[in-house]
């Protein structure tokens, strides 16, 4: 059995879900829970499960810029060049997720579960999809990214070698 758990969200959740065959978990928890966080992790590890953290850190005021990509959380706003540029939510929380942990590969089932924050039992193509989307409005040439990566057989990572700015 898997457990993921999520911290740093800005409203207190914790909630405790599994898919049918009961073999992932995810547990949510506010930053401010680390006493319980503690306690849940050696309970489950001393019942041997699996525990994994996902850093999974919602919109704050941190404003995100790197070589003509700006992401502003707080606003579900990116801009390109200084023009805005439409994403959906989940094209928006993708790419976040890829730019606050840039030079980290996600696999596609490790985005839809942090994403969708909930377990995926289907095709993992919805998730390459959404990157293609992503893609077409941010990149200049789609073919050859820029910004988000392919790692073949591995999954994304936003590039590490960008210069990030304030």
């Amino acid at each position: 059995m898997l457990i993921y758990y999520y911290v740093g969200h800005k409203t207190p959740i914790m909630s405790v879900g599994g898919d049918t065959l009961g073999e992932v978990f995810f547990l949510h928890l506010d930053n401010t829970d680390e006493e319980l966080y503690r306690k849940l992790v050696h309970l489950l590890s001393e019942s041997g499960y699996q525990v994994n953290q996902v850093p999974c850190e919602r919109a704050d005021s941190e404003r995100l810029s790197f070589e003509g990509l700006t992401i502003i959380p707080e606003r579900y706003q990116v801009l390109l060049k200084g023009n805005e540029v439409a994403l959906t939510k989940i094209e928006f929380e993708i790419l976040l997720l890829l730019a606050k942990n840039r030079g980290r590969v996600f696999s596609k089932e490790q985005i839809y579960d942090i994403v969708w924050q909930e377990p995926y039992s289907g095709d993992y193509n919805i998730v390459m999809s959404h990157i293609r989307h992503i893609r077409e409005k941010i990149e200049d040439n789609p073919g050859k990214p820029l910004y988000i990566q392919t790692v073949w057989g591995i999954g994304y990572r936003f590039n590490k070698n960008l210069s990030s700015s304030l």
